[in-house]
């Protein structure tokens, strides 16, 4: 082989080498430019109103791309669908999973959000299975997980966009919870066990004092205390109830 057919071959060579790398680079952009368009045609279900499907496309696109310049989104935006179709099993293990992948997110806020008002969701599904209308003689595990949810938010990102709301919906889980407790505490009192329905009554007069159910907590220990015969603690609570609700008829 002359000096020509040498240069000619090498550059026959380099020529196929060259081709060759360029050849993942085609790839990788191929695979981007698929996973936007799934991506861009989600949204426009997501903006539809279509969840369902939007659903569909996103966790076939978490699956199969994990990792990427869309994937935080397309998590994120995936919680956001199983919210939407009621699917609160998943979205809460996407929550989850995404807070522990992705501590500094900068939207972790925004998840910590998801995952009460989802929790909350999932307490009133069950709460509609059973009766259709609310039950606080339940377990209320959701609303708790819920209220520490949107506690994190006002404790942790007080500037967030989502703190107000969070404060109203501490609100309700915490009043729902306060219920809860003194629907136990009247279980008890039917069954004349006065002892466990004044301590119910308590609790929630210590640790949900800020909530409507106070006065209702006072009445239900003054009758336990005075069905026991705990006169002490009568007097007092007597003397509470007058002070804060003197229209209440326990105290006329």
């Amino acid at each position: 082989m002359n000096l020509k057919q040498t240069i000619i071959a090498s550059s026959l060579a380099l020529s196929v080498l060259a081709g060759c790398s360029s050849a993942p680079d085609e790839i990788v952009v191929a695979e981007q430019s698929a996973v936007e368009s799934q991506y861009l045609e989600a949204k426009d279900l997501l903006i539809q109103g279509n969840y369902v499907r939007a659903a569909e496309i996103l966790s076939a696109l978490d699956a199969s791309f994990p990792f990427g310049p869309y994937s935080h989104q397309i998590q994120l935006d995936l919680i956001y669908s199983y919210y939407k179709t009621d699917n609160t099993s998943q979205a809460l293990a996407s929550i989850d999973r995404f807070l522990k992948l992705n501590p500094t997110h900068t939207d972790i806020d925004y998840v910590y959000y998801m995952r009460g008002l989802t929790n909350l969701k999932a307490a009133q599904n069950a709460l509609q299975e059973m009766v259709g209308i609310d039950r606080f003689d339940r377990d209320i595990t959701e609303h708790r997980d819920a209220f520490n949810d949107f506690n994190t938010i006002v404790t942790q990102y007080p500037q967030s966009q989502y703190a107000k709301d969070a404060r109203q919906r501490m609100i309700f889980a915490k009043n729902f919870i306060a219920k809860s407790e003194l629907a136990v505490a009247e279980y008890y009192m039917r069954r004349s066990a006065y002892v466990a329905a004044a301590n119910r009554a308590k609790y929630v007069l210590e640790n949900l004092g800020d909530t409507d159910q106070v006065e209702r907590a006072l009445e239900m220990m003054l009758v336990s205390y005075d069905q026991l015969e705990l006169k002490d603690l009568y007097n007092n609570t007597y003397q509470v109830l007058k002070l804060n609700y003197p229209d209440n008829s326990l105290v006329n």
